[in-house]
């Protein structure tokens, strides 16, 4: 119940603002004419300099992000403390997905400038977009102190708790603003699904019917899909998102929802088409780039998942899910020394993650280093057992809902290997 709730804040907070993006607002000499470290004020502010940085700018208008990128740098060279440039480069930087890369620049501005509210809150989004939700949370809280009447601020910061489980804390968050804001569907349905996870069911229902009375907008249709989605009503989702793209063929992570029920009544080449879709709004979408690799590797495409492969690690580095579609590849690739490689990583990382696991056995089967596929076997089988034991637990609880503790199948590798594409398993964590 996660993806929506993103769509309502892709829509109201954009892209990440330019920290100056007009040229005829503020002159580039008054950008430009200062000194910086190490650096003299004639160098930073010479002709060429304004020249460059003005380069810059035009080209971050139009939508040239990689020159644009390449011409900050070059004025970043001659004046390293230039705020405006090293901002604007932190934007650029994430409107191509490359986000760690955009935070750092983001740092950088502002230890030139702490108190600048437009680079913090791009700071937060850039955060939240790799799910370093702590780290987007530290950022927004003070944002959030100074402008406590700021819906988008206060949705973002709440959707940090919830994601990160703190239910009563999005709930202390977001109650006050409930009566100011009567018409927003994106609160509704955070505070709604947050009181119902802090076991306030009955007033969270009423928000959440609330916005299936009023469901006649593309949000609105979204938010209802994604809702069957979590119930598994994947007839009553694709109905949902379907109206939704008549409304608005644009929305944001409509199409990725959309191909995501598909694959529930197993419509793999729409589901396909649908996930393209969504990366033709936004190429960084996470989700749609991972699922292409992983059912381009169900399909023996090695080659072609491993660019979806690429961009994915760009968005979220050091992803679970992503690097081990990696190792698929690799293992399908015939590459098994380097797959072996990547899967140690992996599952010194991620302990619980049965699936590299089991293909990290099958590797060292494979590679005839039978004593570490043994060992790799065991601790599948004392994973597996964690599994079992966890779910029997919930269902003695009379609290189960399918779901199992991080890891999946409960099944072995063989010592005699298994094709590559019988170890996959759909990714989660969405």
């Amino acid at each position: 119940m996660r993806n929506a709730l993103l769509v309502y804040l892709l829509l109201v907070f954009g892209r990440p603002a330019m920290a100056w993006s007009a040229p005829g607002q503020t002159s580039v000499s008054q950008a430009t004419g200062r000194a910086s470290t190490g650096l003299t004020a004639s160098a930073a502010s010479s002709p060429e300099a304004r020249a460059i940085l003005a380069r810059a700018i035009q080209l971050h208008q139009a939508g040239k992000f990689g020159e644009a990128i390449r011409e900050y740098r070059r004025y970043l060279a001659l004046d390293p403390e230039n705020f405006l440039a090293r901002a604007n480069l932190g934007a650029a930087l994430a409107h191509q997905g490359r986000y760690t890369e955009a935070i750092e620049e983001y740092k950088k501005a502002l230890k030139i400038r702490p108190d600048n509210a437009q680079v913090k809150l791009n700071l937060a989004l850039a955060h939240y977009k790799t799910m370093q939700l702590n780290e987007a949370a530290r950022e927004l809280v003070p944002l959030h102190v100074a402008a406590p009447e700021n819906l988008r601020i206060a949705l973002l910061l709440g959707d940090c708790y919830f994601r990160l489980g703190d239910y009563e804390k999005t709930v202390a968050l977001l109650k006050p603003l409930e009566a100011a804001e009567p018409q927003s569907e994106a609160l509704d349905y955070l505070l709604g699904m947050s009181l119902i996870q802090d076991k306030q069911v009955v007033q969270g229902e009423v928000l959440v019917n609330k916005i299936m009375r009023n469901g006649d907008s593309a949000a609105a249709h979204l938010m209802l899909g994604e809702a069957h989605l979590a119930i598994n009503d994947t007839g009553g989702a694709i109905n949902e998102l379907t109206q939704a793209l008549k409304l608005d063929p644009k929305m944001p992570l409509a199409h990725w929802l959309y191909g995501r029920a598909l694959l529930g009544v197993g419509s793999r080449v729409k589901a396909m088409q649908a996930f393209q879709e969504e990366l033709a709004i936004d190429p960084n979408e996470f989700g749609p780039n991972l699922y292409l690799a992983y059912m381009l590797n169900q399909e023996h495409k090695y080659q072609e998942a491993l660019p979806y492969l690429s961009r994915a690690l760009q968005v979220r580095p050091g992803s679970p899910q992503a690097e081990y579609q990696v190792a698929v590849a690799e293992i399908g690739m015939g590459n098994l020394k380097q797959a072996r490689n990547l899967l140690e990583a992996l599952v010194k990382d991620a302990p619980t993650f049965v699936e590299a696991h089991i293909s990290l056995a099958t590797v060292c089967y494979r590679l005839h280093n039978r004593r570490e596929g043994d060992r790799e076997s065991a601790i599948v089988a004392r994973l597996n057992a964690e599994i079992q034991a966890h779910q029997a637990a919930q269902v003695m609880e009379g609290n189960d809902h399918g779901t199992a503790p991080p890891g999946g199948k409960t099944q072995g590798p063989s010592p005699d290997g298994v094709s590559p594409h019988k170890l996959m398993v759909p990714p989660a964590g969405f």
